[in-house]
């Protein structure tokens, strides 16, 4: 019953807001890709925001019923039927309707299983599709038969353009030509590290607390674009990639006219979601990076590059951001990486051997999947003394408090259904500030277990 009533829902919410696309015609910017997608919606809500009425995606909500809501403006419901049919209630009005609607949208497109996008690209006129990284190995792709058809069905977005939209491309991706050429006959234009970018980042460096020597507080660089240059800055969270929402929306920028000075100024109020690469203060004078919104295995890979980074040896495309943060141990809490389908025992493992190449000190390993870590790890060398296995998050957290040291650095990262974020409440310095801080705190997320 509960399946049926969630079909028609959708089913009318998605109606609505066509219907309200078609009246209202705002102008509308669409984010999909297998990795950074909230952060990137977030970042060009405020480059697009400057002088404009804009309304975008409200956390993750990309899904079958997010993106219609977002078009209506309304919350999710979730198990309340009186608060469904208030949202299709005030749909129907703003579909008839004076009242003022946003002149922009900037909406996170999301799939989960083939032929989402798809659906989504008849009934969505898209103005701006940006794509972010597609790797080789992508989050939920338990449902499509390979990676290709994740890259396929996020592809399908380009299907949604207007015949004078523009393409934002991940320009670093080993797809990009291929989506150029579906774009065909568009204005494309790419970010990313690779010098060929059309807008790309220079001069990367880790900025650290006035007040207290070697404590991260986030990145600086510059962004060029068209031949120029100007400096931005996103605080609260780490890495190299933290950067790439910022590339994104300086492209979106450059695609409505707007100088990278423009964009870079704009991009002083934008704040990375919480969950990612997220800077949390720990017990014990530790620091923890709080990546627990998700995880893939190229978002862990990431993630781990930019651990080793602060313990001093960098990665060859991590080296100019500098090192040596900490003196204390480099620790990596990992849970389960979910919806690999056939994959997950093969790259839970291989993620465990990169692990120990790297040299992290400690692996802590959350649920069933995730101890494929710890068998790569120690495959790939790593101590068995070095190695804890829990099957809860919570409990993780309350064990491992005990044993961390002044210095250390601790990368807490899984996917959604883990609860990662519950070990992270365990070992911040201030979890009465969880609420505020931390990723899954409202009281429908808490009340799940």
């Amino acid at each position: 019953m509960r399946t049926v009533f969630k079909k028609v829902i959708v089913t009318l919410l998605t109606l609505e807001a066509g219907v309200i696309v078609r009246r209202h015609k705002p102008r509308i910017i669409a984010v999909t890709g297998s990795v950074g997608k909230t952060s990137t919606k977030d970042a060009i809500y405020e480059v697009v925001a400057q002088g404009a009425y804009v309304r975008k995606s409200q956390k993750s909500f990309n899904s079958e019923i997010g993106l219609p809501l977002t078009i209506l403006g309304r919350p999710n419901a979730w198990n309340n039927p009186l608060q469904w049919l208030l949202n299709l209630v005030d749909g129907l009005f703003i579909m008839v309707g004076t009242a003022r609607y946003p002149e922009w949208l900037v909406l996170e497109v999301g799939a989960d299983r083939p032929g989402d996008i798809k659906r989504v690209a008849r009934w969505l006129p898209v103005d701006i599709a940006v794509i972010t990284r597609l790797p080789e190995v992508p989050v939920h792709v338990e449902f499509f038969e390979s990676a290709a058809q994740v890259a396929e069905e996020k592809a399908a977005l380009i299907d949604a353009l207007r015949p004078n939209g523009t393409l934002v491309l991940y320009a670093d991706d080993a797809r990009a030509s291929q989506l150029k050429e579906r774009a065909a006959g568009k204005k494309i234009i790419t970010f990313g590290f690779a010098p060929e970018a059309d807008v790309r980042v220079e001069d990367m460096k880790i900025l650290f607390e006035g007040g207290r020597e070697r404590w991260p507080v986030g990145m600086s660089a510059r962004i060029v674009a068209e031949g120029v240059s100007a400096p931005v800055q996103v605080l609260g969270t780490l890495g190299a990639h933290t950067l790439l929402p910022a590339l994104a929306a300086a492209a979106v920028g450059q695609a409505l006219g707007k100088t990278v000075s423009d964009s870079a100024e704009a991009l002083k109020a934008y704040e990375p979601p919480q969950g990612r690469m997220h800077l949390v203060r720990g017990i014990k004078e530790t620091f923890i990076i709080d990546d627990t919104y998700n995880s893939s295995p190229a978002a862990v890979n990431a993630a781990l590059d930019t651990l080793k980074m602060i313990g001093g040896a960098a990665s060859s495309w991590l080296a100019p951001l500098g090192g040596g943060i900490t003196q204390g141990r480099l620790i990596a809490v990992l849970g389960d990486m979910l919806e690999l389908g056939r994959l997950s025992v093969e790259e839970h493992r291989k993620i465990g051997i990169y692990l120990a190449e790297l040299k992290i000190d400690m692996l802590v390993t959350v649920g069933f999947r995730a101890r494929d870590i710890a068998e790569g790890a120690q495959m790939g060398g790593m101590a068995e003394v070095s190695i804890l296995q829990f099957e809860d998050a919570q409990k993780a957290g309350e064990e491992l408090a005990a044993l961390v040291q002044s210095g250390d650095c601790i990368l807490v990262k899984g996917s959604q259904s883990v609860r990662m974020e519950r070990t992270v409440k365990e070992l911040m310095a201030n979890p009465e500030r969880a609420g505020d801080i931390l990723v899954r705190q409202d009281e429908e997320w808490i009340k799940k277990r």
